[in-house]
């Protein structure tokens, strides 16, 4: 699919997101339309393709634009360290295995903490921090250091589509997007499927708890993109997440801005959301408060008082928010 084709699918996408809105929310949920109503009067404001989808309880509360491909971005970080975390337990191998980096492989130009940190020569790092600077810090070196120790693109596309999860195809490392720009089309999905892919990791034992409590713990410690999911919701809830964000084109077109997570309640109720802008022509704030509006929207409605026409948030054999904030 060239880049090309992708703005075309989400032009008409554009055009369409008030009729997939209420078509797939009244068909599944007929509680929700004030929930439609609200999400699509931010939408219809801003020159930009946004996909959203959220479940609780195995169950679709909403979905919108979910027929279209997003880019990842940096969203895929999370695919990768699932995969990293399968191999690891196959393996037995231990959190804090050490493995030696050369300073080659901190390749220049690209968002790096870790190149920063050990600038210019070679190091050694535990498998953990690794993935807790390419989970949480985003960091684009640390990334490709992973995906190559999970084996490459394909398997980890094979990997999550081993999970049950379609529509994900995952073909390009962080630098071959940056080596040029129509490549960040590359890796994509729908908001329901990265969305799947999170709830499939959250409420189901994948690999030993160890390796699952990191994981959550590290998506709750990310630094990246403070101004999007998290950014209206309350403190005293918690949010794990994993942020992307593209280069502009040369008109200056925002190929993806997203954030994709979980958010367990105050109460106890837990559910998972993925909200994903392409092809935005607003400046980076703006995109990061469409999401930031859409998931407050979201976390009313979630959280208002108990509706018995409303699915049960809660799964008494999931991991509760103890295991959110636990260590690994």
């Amino acid at each position: 699919m060239t880049a090309e084709t992708v703005r075309r699918i989400a032009a008409y996408g554009c055009l369409t997101a008030v009729c997939l809105f209420a078509a797939l929310c009244a068909t599944a949920k007929p509680q929700c339309g004030t929930l439609v109503r609200q999400i699509d009067s931010v939408l219809s404001r801003y020159r930009a393709t946004v996909g959203v989808t959220v479940l609780s309880n195995r169950d679709e509360i909403v979905a919108a634009n979910d027929s279209i491909l997003f880019p990842l971005m940096s969203v895929f970080k999370f695919h990768i360290a699932l995969a990293v975390l399968d191999r690891m337990d196959r393996n037995r191998t231990r959190l804090d295995s050490v493995v030696r980096i050369k300073a080659s492989d901190m390749h220049p130009d690209t968002y790096s903490p870790l190149r920063e940190r050990h600038p210019g020569r070679d190091f050694s790092i535990t498998i953990a921090e690794l993935l807790r600077y390419s989970v949480a810090h985003s960091d684009n070196n640390a990334c490709d250091i992973l995906l190559e120790y999970a084996g490459g693109p394909e398997a980890v596309e094979k990997y999550v589509r081993g999970l049950g999860i379609e529509n994900t195809f995952i073909s390009a490392s962080e630098k071959t997007m940056h080596d040029r720009i129509e490549n960040q089309y590359l890796n994509r999905s729908t908001p329901t499927a990265t969305a799947r892919l999170i709830e499939t990791f959250f409420e189901n034992r994948l690999f030993a708890s160890k390796y699952k409590k990191f994981l959550i713990r590290i998506m709750t410690e990310t630094s990246t993109g403070q101004d999007k999911l998290k950014g209206l919701l309350p403190p005293d809830c918690t949010v794990g997440h994993k942020t992307g964000s593209s280069d502009r084109t040369s008109t200056g077109v925002k190929i993806a801005d997203n954030d994709a997570g979980f958010v367990l309640t105050p109460d106890g109720k837990r559910y998972y959301i993925a909200v994903f802008v392409s092809d935005s022509q607003e400046d980076d704030p703006t995109n990061a408060s469409i999401i930031a509006r859409i998931s407050a929207i979201v976390y009313d409605f979630m959280i208002r008082p108990t509706d018995p026409n409303r699915p049960t948030l809660c799964h008494p054999e999931s991991v509760s928010a103890d295991d959110a904030a636990g260590s690994p």
